[in-house]
């Protein structure tokens, strides 16, 4: 376990987020193996398929993401605040929360998965097997449901290498069982997802023995399952609004995707391929975000405003450094890595996938700026701001996305997503500007407030607003 609420905060953020970066990076790696083995042995429409598909996936993805993630906020908290009764009381209220989102999700994708891929334009000839795909990861989505819940406990208690193991031995199980069920089974498309529920489910397995084995203050209680209508309330405030954020950023890919699904197969593998190599070389940022959110929400707890502050003044100055440096990386080496992904190389696939890349680049910058204030804002328990702007990402990525398309082709969409990320990014800034001026008001009040009774001028100290946390 890792307490953040001492020591140097940059040293602990950095610390913590290396683990993380390793662990995102295979992640990609897991995504990316799934399109690589695919592109390979099964050529360009079955990579499409799974390309036109993606978003539609990761829209319950990162629901699940995001409301685990805010559901574990709490958890962290209750950690940080040395209280762990609560702590494990907020763990079985998690996991109720949890099960109830996995069967909501899988119930409305298996109803309406055809409608869903012939609204998002996804091209005839590829249609059955973006069906075929989806629907076994559909029913594999309880275990990727746990498999986040699961990690955020670990991570909630400051524990960001052991997630990483896990992340690592299942991406090598998932390599191995795509590579088997696909060349040796012959199941295409359908083997990739097989493969990845697999591997998933595995890992969901590891983590229970650990935490189990490892974290004492962590083993449940019969108590502990007793359920709280006002404790689930306080885990839902945190965790409706970060699914919603994540359902509202999803959306926009399933919009832009839809989109791009209108230019066909050759234009929808280059997207594919590219975004992959983009989602790996900008995992620098999303680690240090992820580990602003256990920062922030450790420090949250234990009353240490300041200490917010100054991990996120650090964290915006290494963000900056790490952007312009994978900009100018993905720009001269990530462009030539496309062809890796396509069995046939295709130099009108290739150069497309390029084009992408070399419009997004220029952007990173604000990119990490969301990570930052976005993941501090959620782990202070603040979700509001996180999903304005996220509303406002997808209001401009969707317009940018359907205007822009129209006017200068596929190439319009590529400057969709950058664009997007400028708007999100100063509405998340401006936000945590707000809110740290009110705390920091607040904390002056009551300051004045308390001595103001001490030296007898008020009999009681009334109309406090006192924050937990404020120093």
């Amino acid at each position: 376990m890792k307490n953040m609420t001492q020591g140097n905060p940059t040293k602990l953020i950095l610390l913590f987020s290396l683990p993380l970066l390793i662990g995102n990076i295979f992640q990609q790696l897991y995504n990316i193996s799934d399109i690589l083995i695919v592109g390979r042995l099964l050529g360009v429409n079955a990579l499409a398929a799974l390309g036109s598909t993606a978003p539609l996936y990761f829209v319950f993805l990162l629901i699940s993401f995001g409301f685990t993630g805010g559901l574990t906020v709490i958890t962290a908290q209750k950690f940080g605040a040395k209280n762990y009764d609560l702590m494990r009381k907020s763990m079985t209220h998690c996991v109720y929360a949890s099960t109830v989102l996995s069967v909501l999700i899988m119930s409305f994708l298996l109803s309406f998965l055809h409608p869903f891929l012939i609204l998002m334009n996804v091209p005839e000839v590829i249609l059955e097997d973006s069906y075929n795909f989806m629907a076994v990861l559909t029913g594999g989505m309880v275990m990727i449901v746990f498999y986040n819940l699961l990690s955020g406990f670990i991570r909630a208690v400051g524990d960001s290498k052991t997630p990483l193991y896990f992340l690592i031995f299942s991406t090598v199980l998932n390599v191995i069982f795509n590579f088997i069920l696909i060349y040796y089974a012959k199941l295409g498309v359908v083997g990739s997802a097989l493969g990845t529920v697999s591997a998933i489910t595995i890992a969901v397995i590891l983590c229970l023995m650990y935490m189990y084995k490892k974290f004492p203050i962590m083993r449940l209680k019969k108590s502990d399952w007793k359920y709280d209508k006002g404790f689930m309330k306080e885990h839902l405030a945190v965790a409706i609004p970060m699914a919603l954020q994540f359902s509202v950023l999803s959306l926009s890919f399933m919009i832009i995707q839809s989109v791009c699904n209108s230019f066909g197969p050759d234009v929808i593998a280059a997207f594919t391929a590219a975004l992959r190599i983009e989602q790996l070389a900008t995992q620098p940022l999303l680690a240090l975000g992820i580990a602003l959110a256990t920062y922030s929400a450790q420090n949250w707890g234990a009353g240490k405003l300041a200490r917010i502050r100054k991990g996120v003044r650090i964290s915006a100055l290494i963000s900056l450094s790490i952007a312009v440096c994978i900009s100018l990386l993905v720009r001269f080496v990530g462009s030539s890595m496309i062809s890796i992904f396509i069995k046939d190389e295709s130099p009108i696939i290739i150069e497309i996938g390029k084009d992408y890349l070399r419009i997004s680049t220029f952007f990173y910058f604000f990119l990490g700026m969301i990570f930052v204030f976005r993941n501090t804002l959620q782990g202070m328990g603040k979700p509001l701001i996180p999903l304005i702007g996220s509303c406002v990402e997808l209001a401009v990525r969707s317009f940018a996305a359907i205007y822009l398309a129209k006017v200068i082709g596929y190439k319009g969409i590529f400057y969709a997503g950058p664009i997007a990320w400028v708007g999100a990014s100063l509405v998340v800034m401006l936000g945590y500007a707000v809110v740290i001026y009110h705390l920091k008001a607040s904390k002056t009040k009551n300051y004045y407030l308390m001595n103001k009774h001490r030296i007898g001028l008020c009999s009681s100290i009334t109309g406090s607003n006192q924050t937990p946390a404020a120093e």
